[in-house]
């Protein structure tokens, strides 16, 4: 994010509660549900239960003569002061959140512009995460800041415990490196916030009953003023309880300060406004857009046609107009760009002057630099290598300097700045930190069940004779609109790549990669055509004789968790490894299982018996079959994921259990959604991980 077959009993039970009431459903799913005591996240026999299952995953796994190398080689890349010290600019400063051996828990820091470039900049420390959580004696992670412009000397800190994404939130003074006595905070909440000037912002959080939606985020946003109570906040804006969220934003756009509140409806719907003078200001846009104010400029993203102003724009264009000219009821759009049949706008970033769009063509990054003027758009391409992912690291809107990398499979991702005269300089790549000497990449393609092509990469050795023994690890997401594009994974690299394996990343619809039809193809009644995407790699990757269903291992995390969970309960003859991270398991509940209930835009909504028809098809927690014989399952969450409730992979590994189904179960007790907090829990992780893929896929080539 995302038992047997189905029953007479079920099917009986579906049609009782054609107008049952979805609280009563819960309560019937929560009668005829064995295991929904382990959705008590804390409770005392959830965690004896996850203790028990921890113990007995770490105490086998790291008995294999590969635990110990892979963890310790993983630890030192993750603690590896040759990383890239990713800028994020904040004023005339570089910003950069840190972590290594010495601040397990990080640190954040600062260093000037020119220090940076320097190759051997001296950091200040603004917040030591480490001492803070040690002062306190609270596992605090660090979530962010968000300070007011153009000062830049107000901010909030957002500090969680163990990683989740409700976090307390403290204003510092980064001038003085403190934390301001009488400043804005807030207690440990999912929150949204807009600077409306130095002392007000515009807040939503928990306010108390009532203040949240049904998938746990504000529906309530208040003007809150310096020097006075929470409790004294005036409401401006709320949204019914049952959409996903409300939210506020500001940006500081060259001269031009645009606060914005949004009503998200869905997860994919919006309805945007412009807080002006203490007035709310409709956007007259789609719902489904995306919208970015940019100087005088707003532009909009188009899923659906967009009739308006005597012009139809298609799916996946780019349009503009001045801000005031809309406000003002004129509809002269102009088109930034439209992209071709096997392109996408995969990123909008901004400037002083320039518009910066990641394009992908056929999943390969290109980044261009738009500009307005004379009454149209036009664009130069930034140089930068092909063949790979480029992403805009961080920008600011008093320059048009900017930072960002380029990365693939096998090349070191490399940090470039763009200077404000378009040069494009190298300023650090990543020393290799695999072998990656004969290793090639090729791009594939799978024909689906219904016949659509799928694009896939296949990274292995060069000159290889395929004779179906092959390690092959499987990876995919297949879910809303995120695209899959090559990366430089160092850890994949050093504990897979290196030692032999095969490694595949897949392009299935659900994804972002050839626009937003590429992902609405993949929506609720049609997700079966995602699962039948993934099968047709597999299968395609065991035609070509690259591997076997012996030999070969899926992976995927959050929604993509839901994804391999699919695809071992439906073809359990294709895999011998299935590695499920922070999933989505049983769909049955998703929707009242914490942030669940914003995604049913994109399954469904399962207590509409018409809906859960097409979703119990593949539910995997209601899909095991008692009887069937499974690959052994690796299950990996973490306590304080408050995105996607541990719960899915705690009762699915239960239910296997009592069908005598053996499994693998760790569940590390910080981290938020599909991490650890520090880099020794994330090593550990990671070191089980690639132990038992090495000991369900390995055979001689695990010695490599």
């Amino acid at each position: 994010m995302k038992l047997r077959s189905i029953t007479p009993i079920v099917l009986s039970f579906t049609l009782l509660c054609v107008t049952t009431a979805p609280a009563v459903l819960a309560a019937q799913q929560t009668a005829t549900d064995p295991y929904i005591w382990l959705e008590d996240i804390d409770g005392k026999r959830s965690m004896e239960w996850v203790n028990a299952k921890n113990a007995a995953t770490v105490a086998e796994l790291s008995s294999s003569p590969l635990y110990q190398p892979l963890y310790t080689r993983i630890k030192q890349i993750l603690d590896s002061k040759d990383r890239i010290a990713y800028p994020n600019i904040i004023g005339d400063r570089i910003y950069n959140f840190w972590q290594d051996a010495n601040h397990q828990r990080g640190i954040w820091r600062r260093t000037s512009g020119s220090d940076y470039l320097s190759g051997n900049p001296t950091w200040e420390t603004v917040i030591d995460v480490d001492a803070l959580a040690k002062a306190e004696g609270v596992p605090i992670s660090y979530g962010g800041a968000d300070c007011f412009e153009p000062e830049n000397r107000r901010c909030l800190i957002f500090l969680s415990r163990g990683g989740s994404d409700a976090a307390e939130v403290r204003e510092m003074d980064v001038v003085t490196k403190q934390f301001v006595n009488d400043g804005f905070k807030l207690p440990e909440a999912k929150t949204t916030n807009g600077w409306v000037d130095e002392n007000a912002m515009l807040i939503g959080t928990d306010f108390g009953q009532g203040s949240m939606t049904t998938s746990g985020y504000p529906r309530v946003i208040k003007l809150w003023k310096r020097g006075t109570p929470l409790s004294s906040a005036t409401t401006v804006f709320e949204v019914p309880a049952d959409h996903v969220s409300a939210d506020a934003s500001a940006v500081d756009a060259v001269g031009r300060r645009y606060i914005r509140i949004s009503d998200g409806k869905t997860f994919y719907e919006s309805t945007q406004y412009l807080y002006e003078k203490g007035k709310l200001v409709k956007l007259d846009v789609p719902r489904d857009a995306d919208l970015y104010l940019v100087r005088d400029q707003m532009i909009v993203y188009v899923r659906d046609p967009w009739n308006v102003g005597g012009t139809t724009w298609g799916t996946g264009s780019l349009v503009a107009t001045s801000v005031d000219d809309f406000l003002a009821g004129k509809r002269d759009l102009k088109l930034v760009m439209k992209p071709g049949p096997r392109e996408t706008i995969n990123g909008i970033r901004a400037t002083r002057d320039f518009l910066l769009l990641n394009v992908l063509n056929n999943v390969r990054g290109e980044l261009r630099r738009y500009r307005y003027a004379n009454g149209s758009w036009t664009f130069e391409k930034v140089p930068a290598p092909e063949l790979g992912t480029i992403n805009v690291i961080s920008t600011s809107t008093k320059s048009n300097r900017f930072f960002f990398n380029y990365a693939s499979f096998l090349q070191p991702t490399t940090l470039y700045l763009a200077d404000q005269d378009g040069k494009v300089t190298e300023v650090k790549r990543l020393p290799a930190m695999f072998e990656a000497k004969g290793l090639t990449v090729e791009q594939l393609e799978a024909t689906s069940k219904d016949g659509t092509k799928i694009p896939f990469f296949i990274v292995h050795r060069e000159g290889v004779t395929y004779d179906g023994n092959r390690p092959t690890l499987l990876a995919a997401y297949g879910g809303f609109e995120v695209s899959n594009t090559p990366g430089y994974n160092t850890v994949m690299g050093s504990s897979w790549l290196e030692r032999g394996g095969v490694y595949v990343l897949a392009n299935i619809r659900g994804g972002g990669e050839f626009g937003p039809q590429w992902h609405r193809a993949g929506l609720k009644e049609n997700r079966q055509r995602i699962y039948d995407d993934f099968t047709a790699v597999a299968e395609e990757l065991i035609r070509q004789r690259i591997t076997s269903p012996e030999h070969l291992g899926i992976i995927g995390g959050s929604n993509g968790g839901l994804l391999v969970g699919v695809a071992f309960t439906e073809r359990p003859d294709l895999y011998k490894a299935v590695v499920i991270a922070s999933p989505l398991l049983d769909m049955q509940r998703y929707n009242h299982l914490l942030a669940g209930a914003s995604w049913m835009a994109e399954y469904g909504d399962p207590d509409k018996p018409d809906e859960w028809a097409y979703i119990s098809k593949y539910s995997p927690y209601q899909n095991l079959r008692a009887g069937t014989k499974y690959p052994k399952v690796m299950f990996t969450t973490t306590t304080r994921d408050d995105r996607v409730h541990p719960a899915h992979a705690r009762k699915m590994a239960a239910k296997m259990e009592a069908m005598g189904l053996p499994f693998y179960y760790f569940e590390n007790t910080e981290g938020g959604h599909g991490a650890g907090v520090t880099n020794e829990q994330r090593a550990k992780s990671l070191a089980l991980t690639y132990a038992y893929l090495w000991q369900q896929l390995g055979g001689t080539a695990a010695a490599h």
